[in-house]
C-alpha cells in the first residue's frame, strides 16, 4: 500500500468508524435483542450485527478487492492474510455495552499481506479515538502518544489481567505463576474490553495486558497501536500472533515482556 492510498484508506475508515459510533450512541437506550454464542456470557446484540454489516457494505462498495475478517458473520472466509484485510470488531466489550452502556469500543485493524498498516480503536461513549499508521506513531484524538517507558520495573507496573487465570481449574495457564505475578505487580485491572485495554497500554496508563483467549478482531488494531509506541505484542509463549485463530496475547512495555513470560507464564497447552 503506497502512502497516498494508505492516507486515503485511513481517512475513509476514520469517517466510517465515527459514523458507526454515532449510530450506536443514538440507539444506546433502545431495547436490546440479546443472544449468546459460545457460552452464556458470550453475548451478541442486534447492534453488533448491524454495525458489522455497516462496515461490510462500506468496505465492499469502496474497495471491492479488499477483504473483511469479522466476528458476526458478514466477512469473508479467509485461509490467509494475502491482500488488504480489514479485521473488524463492531462492538468489543458487548457485555459492558449491554450492562453498563459504556466501556466498549469499535476496533478496526487494516492489514496488507499480514502486516498491520492502520489501526483504530474508538471508545464510543467517551468519544475517544485511538489511531495508528505503521511507522508514523499512534494518536489519541489529536494528541500523539509518547513512546512507552523502558525503565519502570515490573514491581511498579499495572497489568490488565482477568481473574479467571487465577482459578486452578482454568485450562490455559498454571495459576500459581499468575498468583506470583499478581503479588509482584503494583496492581491489576480488568476493563472487559480487550481493545480498550490494548489502547490503554499504548497510552501508557496500563503497563501491559495478558490474556489466554483472544480472537483476531479483539487485538488486530490494538497490536498496531502498542507497537507504534515501542511496546511488544506476542503470544504468551513469545511466538508471533496468529491473526486467523484464537490465541494468547501479551502486550506490554518492552522491558517487562521477557520477565513476565520467563518467570510467571507456564501455559498448560
Amino acid at each position: 500500500m503506497d502512502q497516498q492510498t494508505k492516507n486515503e484508506v485511513f481517512d475513509q475508515a476514520k469517517a466510517w468508524i465515527l459514523e458507526a459510533g454515532e449510530r450506536i450512541k443514538s440507539n444506546i437506550d433502545a431495547p436490546r435483542s440479546i443472544e449468546t454464542k459460545s457460552n452464556p456470557n458470550d453475548l451478541v446484540t442486534e447492534m453488533d450485527q448491524q454495525t458489522e454489516q455497516f462496515f461490510a457494505e462500506k468496505i465492499k462498495s469502496a474497495y471491492p478487492d479488499h477483504y473483511l475478517l469479522g466476528e458476526e458473520g458478514f466477512g469473508d472466509e479467509l485461509e490467509d492474510l494475502g491482500g488488504t484485510v480489514w479485521i473488524v470488531d463492531p462492538i468489543d466489550g458487548t457485555m459492558n455495552f449491554v450492562h453498563q452502556k459504556r466501556n466498549f469500543a469499535i476496533s478496526i485493524g487494516i492489514y496488507v499481506d499480514g502486516i498491520g498498516e492502520i489501526g483504530f480503536i474508538y471508545n464510543v461513549m467517551e468519544g475517544t479515538l485511538y489511531t495508528a499508521k505503521r511507522g508514523e506513531g499512534a494518536w489519541k484524538n489529536d494528541a500523539q502518544l509518547p513512546q512507552l517507558s523502558k525503565e519502570r520495573p515490573l514491581k511498579q507496573s499495572i497489568l490488565a489481567l482477568n481473574t479467571t487465570w487465577l482459578i486452578p481449574e482454568n485450562p490455559f495457564i498454571e495459576h500459581k505463576g499468575v498468583e506470583e505475578l499478581v503479588k509482584t505487580l503494583r496492581s491489576t485491572r480488568s476493563y472487559g474490553s480487550a481493545a480498550l485495554e490494548l489502547a490503554f497500554v499504548a497510552e501508557g496508563i496500563l503497563d501491559g495486558y495478558l490474556t489466554m483467549t483472544l480472537m483476531p478482531w479483539d487485538y488486530a488494531a490494538g497490536s498496531i497501536l502498542v507497537r507504534e509506541v515501542g511496546g511488544i505484542v506476542t503470544r504468551a509463549d513469545k511466538e508471533d500472533l496468529d491473526l486467523l485463530n484464537k490465541t494468547t496475547v501479551l502486550a506490554c512495555r518492552s522491558n517487562i515482556h521477557e520477565e513476565i513470560i520467563n518467570d510467571y507464564v507456564q501455559l498448560k497447552r
